[in-house]
């Protein structure tokens, strides 16, 4: 398969979609884009992107649709209500989106017997900075000649693509990454108001504990912040976590396990949206922490 022979569609330019679509036309893909808000489109058609005016006309004009979306419902919308009418066989789905795994199978059955169109769930982690720098790792769902699809069309985007199984398992996968992440930084959070407390130099933690087994990427990345209580450019979201430690909860549930720590994390995490963090930063948990 030729490098760049696909035309892409990609809908969803926000704080992960835009850096991914900057590079995959950096990477010379002609890119059709779309979001809800218009206005998010001005910096990636400057870039060479085409805005489409409707998903109808995106989903037409390209042979694959990247979806990069806040959660299932966002997701199922635009299946439902635009893709599904629009699609045909012989194009690709490609969901960047960190959804449900039982409702990516659903719609990925229906798209298929309603058009033909094929579904690969491809959800990444390494936030923003990840995006910008082409180093995400992304964990696919899907048969395997859709993700060798996958890899050529996301290569600008990744360090490192596995395919995990079937449709669903990516979103499965990233299920259990967010639950690492997740809990981490929550202990990352308390250890910083710890440290700060005890008369800790604690902008000097991270580096103390670089290499070490304490170390992590979201220690060096919301370490820093957490010790000089800077919150902004927000490159993540709480929502976000809050969302994915839900659907780990209730893939719990339906698989009968007890996950205790990602469930206390889960209640920890809508505490702290509860009192006006859910649109800011992850480093903004150290608040649950601090005295004041």
């Amino acid at each position: 398969m030729q490098e760049n022979c696909h035309t892409l569609g990609f809908i969803g330019i926000g704080l992960m979609g835009k850096p991914m679509t900057l590079r995959l036309l950096e990477a010379g893909f002609k890119v059709n884009v779309w979001n809800r808000s218009p206005e998010k489109l001005e910096s990636v058609v400057a870039a060479g992107a085409t805005a489409c005016y409707s998903i109808a006309d995106l989903v037409r004009a390209s042979d694959v649709v990247l979806l990069c979306l806040a959660d299932t419902a966002v997701v199922a919308s635009i299946v439902d209500n635009e893709i599904l009418h629009n699609g045909a066989a012989g194009k690709l789905l490609i969901d960047l989106s960190s959804i449900d795994p039982e409702a990516t199978r659903q719609l990925a059955g229906k798209l298929h017997d309603s058009c033909g169109m094929r579904w690969v769930d491809a959800p990444v982690s390494g936030g923003t900075a990840g995006a910008e720098q082409g180093t995400l790792a992304i964990m696919a769902g899907g048969e395997a000649e859709d993700i060798a699809v996958a890899r050529d069309v996301l290569r600008p985007l990744y360090k490192q693509l596995t395919h995990m199984g079937p449709v669903g398992s990516g979103q499965t996968t990233k299920i259990c990454n967010q639950m690492i992440v997740s809990c981490n930084v929550l202990v990352i959070a308390e250890m910083m108001a710890l440290a700060k407390q005890a008369g800790v130099d604690a902008e000097k933690i991270p580096q103390a504990l670089a290499g070490g087994f304490a170390d992590s990427k979201p220690l060096q990345i919301v370490g820093p912040e957490m010790a000089t209580d800077t919150f902004e450019p927000v490159k993540w979201r709480v929502k976000t976590l809050l969302k994915d430690l839900n659907m780990a909860v209730g893939l719990a549930q339906q698989q009968g396990n007890a996950i205790p720590m990602s469930g206390l994390a889960a209640q920890l995490m809508q505490l702290h949206g509860s009192g006006g963090f859910l649109e800011q930063d992850p480093a903004t948990l150290i608040k649950l922490y601090q005295k004041d």
